[in-house]
């Protein structure tokens, strides 16, 4: 009784009733490893975006935030994890978005958006050529074919505002190049391909973005492809509330952009509620 007394007092000399629970959501999935051996650019993780209207406080919405290759999900919404780049003689792996093809004689991309969901969480990754294999695709545009003797270049990703500010998610990660350059890797994450001459390391998807990892010109260590980037799950409300982490197990951090909180959770699996 005294609870409801306090919170209808507060609600009277704030001037107005308490806002609905509407939960802005950016869901990015972890993007997959580039392929060996000449093999094609990781695929980046896929990219949800959208509101929950409502949802109700005191209640406990699951939040799991992938690493590489893995998927993110918030509440029923899950992201898929970006395809791997197909090693030499297969194809890219289907994924959030698809993985680039592998080389000799050339392979497919993978299919991105799979599985299926609308509006479509990635794009399809690029074929790979006679030596050098595709670009993985990004959320918002496919991955580049091998050129020649020159790896793919990655698909770029998606901006979004839901922080603040624009960044941009799930970029492709670039294919092996041999014996020319290996792709660039797509903006918002995606890594580099690797190439042979000179000899250059692909490099991991970026941390957080769900960027894929850039293929490989060599069929093993130090040449291999490099690991897709983690993905992130960003949740915006109004500042009314406050979030909490019940039993632990994420590492989420707090700030305020105008009359809303955003919590961005880069890290772990639990369950999240607002008060």
């Amino acid at each position: 009784m005294a609870g409801a007394l306090t919170a209808a007092i507060a609600t009277a000399f704030s001037g107005g009733a308490t806002p609905a629970l509407d939960v802005e959501y950016l869901v990015v999935a972890g993007g997959g490893a580039g392929g060996t051996n000449r093999g094609g650019g990781g695929g980046a993780g896929g990219y949800r975006e959208g509101t929950f209207t409502p949802l109700v406080i005191a209640t406990n919405y699951t939040v799991t935030v992938g690493g590489g290759g893995s998927a993110s999900t918030f509440s029923s919404i899950t992201s898929a994890a970006g395809g791997t780049g197909g090693d030499a003689l297969a194809a890219g792996v289907n994924g959030g978005s698809g993985g680039g093809g592998g080389c000799a004689p050339g392979f497919a991309g993978g299919t991105g958006n799979t599985p299926s969901v609308s509006p479509a969480q990635g794009t399809n990754g690029g074929a790979g050529g006679s030596t050098s294999a595709g670009g993985g695709g990004g959320a918002l545009n496919a991955g580049s074919a091998a050129a020649g003797n020159n790896g793919g270049a990655g698909g770029s990703g998606k901006s979004s505002s839901i922080t603040g500010s624009s960044v941009t998610y799930a970029g492709g990660g670039g294919g092996g190049g041999y014996p020319n350059a290996g792709g660039a890797g797509g903006s918002g994450g995606g890594g580099t391909g690797g190439s042979s001459s000179p000899a250059v390391l692909p490099t991991q998807g970026s941390a957080n973005t769900g960027g894929g990892g850039g293929g490989g010109y060599g069929a093993a260590a130090p040449f291999a492809g490099a690991s897709g980037g983690s993905g992130v799950v960003i949740l915006k409300y109004p500042n009314a509330y406050t979030i909490s982490n019940p039993g632990g197990g994420l590492t989420l951090s707090t700030a305020t952009s105008g009359s809303y909180k955003v919590t961005t959770v880069t890290a772990g699996t639990g369950n999240v509620q607002w008060n």
